[in-house]
């Protein structure tokens, strides 16, 4: 069905943060199947995990089996005590901690729940509630009732909501991907966990594009101090295979029981083989590494607005999920660049997101900005030329 807008180019193949069409084009992925290929292609950890899994694919979640439990013991380790719950995707952790929200509800009459303007949670039914974007909501009106939008980074627009509706539960995402990557201003995320606190509400933290690395931490609400009664994450866990997982305080996953949720392919060997595998590389090497190429990469764009005021207006971020803010359209800029072997996108007409994979290396950032420069250097001669 005609509900993607792809890009002229069928990819055959990939290795590290390179990938080539069928044709045999080359080019620079700086996207990752949009957070996804956290390892990049064909990584020796990734296709080990798959090979070790053969055996056992699938049970479904009437039994055990040890990859899932390896991989809850893991994240309970890396999160201090979460329960978790496994899913296939973003959107389907979201309606796991959306469900959970209201679980909760039940039991102190609340059934109220808050987003941010400007969020993007997922397309199903209630993620997509969540998701207060007119082109994604209106053409499939009447959505789950009871979801309220409160303005961004606006503390007092926060208190008044929490005061009005007496919501069960707040979702958030430490930084605003499909928004145009916009992080929470400084402080906001510790003042709303302490407001949602005092009124009884259960805050969700969407990780799904933030967490696992991104952004040089397990989560990008880590620097704020808080911990989310709720944690969603999926993209970057999984390295390319289908796998999302709902976190939660023990005492806030105790409200669901059995019978509650579940989904039939959630949290299979498969997928729970190479998450332990994606979260063991993290633990060892992939944090340190995030660390170490952020600020390589701040300092491309950097170089790149300082090289091209007429372009360029700002860039914000953190770790390697960056926002290139533009005076000129972003799509076609995007285009250009993937026509010159660069794999990027727009989330909004102003902004060039970039999501590379976790293991870039310097080759991959200067190949980067190679590419942006004549991108840049080819647009600004085909304005004059035009003129």
């Amino acid at each position: 069905m005609a509900v993607y807008a792809r890009y002229p180019v069928t990819l055959s193949h990939g290795q590290g943060a390179e990938v080539w069409d069928i044709q045999g084009k080359h080019y620079w992925d700086f996207l990752a199947g949009i957070g996804v290929n956290a390892l990049g292609y064909h990584h020796e950890r990734v296709v080990k995990a798959l090979n070790q899994a053969v055996s056992l694919t699938h049970t479904s979640n009437l039994f055990w089996h040890q990859p899932g439990i390896d991989l809850s013991n893991k994240m309970a380790e890396i999160t201090h005590g979460y329960w978790s719950l496994w899913a296939n995707s973003g959107t389907e952790a979201n309606e796991a901690g959306i469900k959970l929200m209201r679980r909760y509800g039940k039991t102190v009459g609340r059934s109220a729940i808050l987003s941010l303007s400007g969020g993007f949670h997922g397309r199903t039914m209630g993620s997509l509630s969540a998701t207060f974007v007119p082109a994604y909501q209106d053409p499939f009106t009447p959505l789950v009732p009871e979801f309220y939008e409160v303005e961004a980074g606006n503390l007092s627009a926060l208190e008044e909501a929490l005061d009005r509706f007496k919501p069960c539960g707040l979702i958030v995402e430490a930084i605003q991907g499909e928004g145009g990557v916009i992080p929470l201003p400084p402080g906001y995320l510790s003042a709303a966990a302490k407001l949602a606190q005092d009124a009884g509400t259960l805050l969700m933290v969407d990780e799904v594009q933030t967490g696992m690395g991104r952004t040089g931490d397990w989560f990008g609400f880590q620097h704020e101090g808080i911990k989310p009664d709720i944690i969603t994450v999926a993209k970057g866990i999984g390295a390319g295979i289908s796998i999302g997982g709902m976190l939660a305080k023990k005492e806030v996953a105790r409200y669901f029981q059995p019978g509650d949720h579940g989904t039939t392919f959630g949290g299979n060997p498969l997928a729970a083989t190479v998450a332990l595998e994606v979260l063991d590389w993290l633990q060892s090497e992939g944090l340190e590494h995030v660390r170490q190429m952020a600020p390589k990469m701040e300092a491309k764009l950097v170089a790149l607005q300082d090289a091209f005021p007429e372009i360029v207006s700002g860039y914000r971020g953190r770790g390697l999920m960056w926002g290139l803010v533009v005076k000129v359209p972003a799509k076609t800029l995007v285009l250009d660049a993937l026509d010159n072997g660069l794999i990027l996108n727009a989330p909004k007409p102003d902004v060039i997101r970039m999501l590379p994979p976790l293991i870039i290396d310097d080759r991959a950032l200067d190949a980067f900005f190679e590419i942006m420069t004549q991108v840049f250097s080819s647009y600004i001669t085909s304005q004059r030329e035009g003129a």
